[in-house]
């Protein structure tokens, strides 16, 4: 696997900063955007910015054997320290950071606190095989990175939600344009994915016509590179126009 810039993720480490005089507190911008996002009415592009932007804390516990777990998730076997991997009911891996010392101690007081700068959490946890970095699991609120999110945090790319992201609206539009009874379409936040594509039709279209079309696009969009890396889960709702 390999970043948008072909650069290879694996055989990356994770190699600390210079954090002299860190306190192991949080951001206060970090912990401001946050609160937002627990009032539910956060821009996720603010809240991703201001997690990239800090440094935060991975935790690495001790090894119980080859084979053993943590209570937490699967160590590496070959160290005698690792990092820590959770596994999600839709078998997604994911990385958890942590904001603060007191945020990781919540969550495991015997895990070592190893500060990093953000991107390089990143890197580290695609590396791992993870799709998700979940920032302070123990709370006090907790914030999952999206995989699009997580990329672009490790390529040092800002992050903007799909349905505002320009590299993503281009190719529905060159999904679209060979299709002229799509008379237009829109993007916005999904219901049950990140990203929902209207497509808005001709009302002389039939039934089976319009369900053609969509399936078209559809495909395009799913065979689109950029698109693939963006997005997380897409769906097509139609209309007629």
């Amino acid at each position: 696997m390999s970043d948008s810039a072909g650069t290879p993720w694996a055989g990356r480490t994770l190699p600390t900063g210079d954090f002299a005089g860190d306190d192991g507190g949080a951001d206060p911008a970090l912990v401001e955007a946050l609160g937002v996002a627990g009032a539910g009415f956060a821009d996720e592009s603010l809240v991703v910015a201001a997690v990239a932007a800090v440094r935060l804390f991975v935790p690495v516990v001790a090894v119980l054997g080859e084979g053993e777990q943590t209570r937490h998730g699967t160590a590496d076997k070959e160290a005698d320290m690792a990092l820590v991997t959770l596994t999600g009911p839709d078998g997604r891996r994911a990385l958890p950071v942590f904001s603060s010392i007191t945020a990781l101690s919540s969550w495991d007081a015997s895990a070592r606190p190893v500060p990093v700068d953000a991107r390089r959490a990143a890197v580290s946890a695609v590396a791992e095989g993870c799709e998700l970095m979940v920032l302070d699991v123990a709370g006090p609120v907790t914030y999952v990175v999206s995989r699009p999110a997580l990329w672009a945090i490790g390529a040092g790319r800002r992050w903007q939600p799909a349905h505002r992201d320009d590299d993503v609206l281009a190719p529905i539009g060159a999904a679209v344009a060979p299709h002229p009874d799509v008379l237009r379409f829109g993007a916005g936040p999904g219901r049950r994915a990140q990203l929902l594509v209207t497509l808005v039709m001709g009302e002389g279209l039939a039934a089976e016509q319009v369900q053609a079309l969509a399936q078209k696009v559809g495909a395009a969009l799913q065979s689109d590179d950029v698109v693939r890396e963006r997005v997380d889960g897409l769906e097509l709702s139609v209309e007629r126009g």
